[in-house]
């Protein structure tokens, strides 16, 4: 496993078929997924998806970035599973162990599909991304606006072109990502911007989060939230060693920080101060701003 080496710049992609499209989630704010692919040419080091590949005997390092599991099916199984009567048009979180807008979308249209069968079902998402691919989209993400509670989250853990490149090889610059996120504020879609994971000793200081925080409010952005990394076991040992090859000096320090897979409490308080202070200082919520309940309850006796 070879934690340094860029994205894939050949990936394999396996057309596959699956018997499900929804995931159900437990322990989470939401109860539903869906990842209409599997592996990511993005390829950050901290993914916590990586841990997944390892579930398919696949590598959480090269394979996942290299081997790509394209649900061909996952438009048309969604749609059987969202007209059954007992479907209670819960939040579905898209892009928990993938991205969806990652290149090769731009081929299958995947998640573009999913997105028109979600809004045919009124089922409100929460996408997160990386991709600036959702601008392709901002039909659709109107649309499910219109209907549903839906939000569109771009990940940003730093402005910093230089860190970005180190810790998310494959992925469109900051900049972009902001700039496509402004891009559906502005057409009406609830977008706003996902400061997570806020990696400790590389991404935590001050002055990087208040970047974030301040660039996210200047193009925007209707909401922000942040987590600290966390490290479960398949991606703990592959960025570990990205930790131990990219910054050497931290290597003892991560070992002593994560015994388990979440950073200490006085480390995720320091977090959480720093993000907190930087919203209030640029106006910016914590939630995405709700519909209006009338709206609600409209759709609700659809």
């Amino acid at each position: 496993m070879n934690a340094t080496r860029p994205a894939a710049s050949r990936p394999t992609y396996r057309l596959t078929e699956c018997r499900t499209a929804l995931n159900r989630v437990s322990g989470m704010d939401f109860k539903w997924s869906l990842n209409p692919y599997r592996g990511c040419v993005h390829g950050c080091h901290y993914c916590f998806a990586r841990r997944y590949h390892a579930h398919l005997e696949l590598d959480p390092g090269d394979d996942f970035t290299g081997v790509i599991l394209v649900k061909a099916n996952c438009p048309d199984v969604l749609g059987l599973e969202l007209s059954r009567p007992s479907w209670r048009r819960d939040t579905v979180a898209v892009g928990t162990a993938t991205d969806p807008y990652q290149p090769i979308e731009g081929k299958y249209r995947l998640t573009r599909r999913c997105l028109e069968v979600f809004a045919v079902w009124r089922t409100p998402i929460a996408l997160l991304t990386k991709g600036t691919l959702a601008v392709r989209d901002i039909d659709v993400l109107q649309e499910l606006t219109r209907k549903t509670d839906s939000t569109v989250c771009f990940s940003v853990t730093t402005v910093d072109r230089e860190t970005a490149r180190r810790l998310e090889p494959g992925t469109p610059p900051p900049e972009k990502r902001l700039l496509a996120m402004s891009r559906l504020v502005d057409a009406g879609v609830n977008a706003g911007v996902a400061l997570a994971p806020v990696v400790p000793g590389i991404t935590d200081g001050r002055a990087n989060i208040e970047a974030v925080v301040r660039a996210a409010a200047d193009r925007g952005a209707r909401f922000l939230w942040s987590s600290a990394l966390y490290l479960k076991p398949g991606t703990k040992e592959h960025f570990l060693d990205f930790v131990a090859s990219e910054h050497p000096s931290l290597r003892h320090e991560y070992r002593r920080m994560y015994p388990g897979a979440y950073a200490p409490q006085r480390v995720q308080r320091r977090i959480r101060r720093s993000v907190d202070d930087a919203m209030r200082a640029n106006g910016l919520a914590p939630r995405p701003p709700r519909r209006r309940p009338e709206a609600v309850q409209l759709r609700l006796g659809q």
